[in-house]
């Protein structure tokens, strides 16, 4: 009988100081071959053949490792979440199909997950109750992420990761209507660190962004153990719903699809779909994990939530009609 593992984690934290943080307990690759350059075989009849000397070991680079040396606490973790991923495969979770005949939704169970997954809130705060209604939040300009990697992250996994998230901003991008793109400018800096490096990596630039210190970026920077990846979003002005500036973090550990399983799921939601519903299927923003990808289901909740006849502030009851026109609009064309 398979080992039963405990399913990512997931958590919420609070409003802290303009910040809306979620969590989710959810190069070259390669070795460089480096070697002398052959002499090419001539014809000397009279000359003896000349052995080039070797070239002192000074000047030949070292090859890059593929493998970073890690703690044994990190170690213990990477192989863990290996664990943890190969059991939710047999289990038949972590799915990549985008949903199918087995999960239809309706125009009105569409209406519902928004409301729930945009309007409400998971976790207390200060001034922010456990299921309480907030106001609308996403962002006015456009999105720029830049990507950060802790030092202990080898080469392969870099090139692999940069490349994931390059695609799903595009993704991003065209689900939503609004410019979401990699950038050396960045306002979104999206790290993959480890127990090793992360405290380390994001004191030195997540610190960096408009209205990050070290105190708000806490949630994120010290992750419980617990959590495979989080994500926080910093909101300015007195109504705290336009996001200015956003921070996700997600364990280099995590292996190949859980890692693109949290960059789906943090990036969507440091955009606005902070967060999470059990009645909402299918979709990434469950905290059961049957999705590791962005479902239809959840495109359209991009889709609707940068919508134009939506905005930063509104409320839910000033909403609600907007969001089921919508809702008819995406499930019901021609209507």
């Amino acid at each position: 009988m398979a080992t039963t593992l405990a399913p990512p984690f997931r958590a919420d934290f609070a409003t802290m100081a303009g910040a809306q943080t979620k969590s989710r307990i959810k190069a070259w690759g390669g070795l460089v071959a480096l070697g002398l350059l052959a002499a090419c075989d001539v014809f000397m009849p009279v000359e003896p053949v000349l052995t080039p000397k070797v070239r002192p070991a000074g000047l030949v680079p070292p090859p890059v490792p593929d493998v970073q040396a890690t703690s044994q606490e990190s170690a213990a973790l990477r192989a863990y979440l290996a664990q943890v991923q190969s059991s939710q495969l047999t289990a038949g979770l972590l799915r990549q199909d985008g949903g199918g005949p087995d999960t239809p939704f309706t125009s009105d169970m569409l209406a519902r997950n928004f409301e729930e997954i945009v309007f409400f809130n998971e976790y207390a705060g200060p001034g922010i109750r456990p299921g309480s209604s907030s106001a609308l939040r996403r962002w006015s300009e456009p999105v720029r992420i830049g990507i950060e990697f802790g030092a202990s992250v080898p080469p392969s996994q870099r090139t692999r990761d940069t490349n994931d998230v390059i695609a799903y901003a595009r993704r991003l991008s065209r689900a939503t209507g609004h410019p979401v793109s990699v950038s050396n400018n960045p306002n979104f800096l999206v790290f993959f660190v480890s127990e090793d490096d992360r405290t380390e990596t994001l004191n030195a630039r997540a610190t960096d962004l408009s209205g990050v210190n070290r105190i708000n970026l806490g949630p994120v920077r010290d992750l419980p153990t617990d959590a495979y990846c989080a994500v926080a979003a910093y909101a300015s002005g007195p109504e705290r719903s336009t996001y200015t500036a956003a921070v996700a973090v997600i364990r280099s550990e995590n292996p190949d699809l859980l890692r693109l399983s949290c960059i789906h799921e943090e990036l969507a939601q440091g955009l606005g779909l902070a967060n999470d519903s059990p009645d909402a299927r299918p979709s990434i923003f469950n905290d059961d994990d049957e999705f590791a990808l962005l479902t239809d289901h959840d495109v359209h909740l991009l889709g609707m939530l940068y919508d134009d006849r939506l905005r930063p502030g509104i409320g839910l009851t000033e909403a609600r009609p907007i969001v089921r026109t919508l809702a008819r609009e995406v499930t019901e064309p021609g209507l």
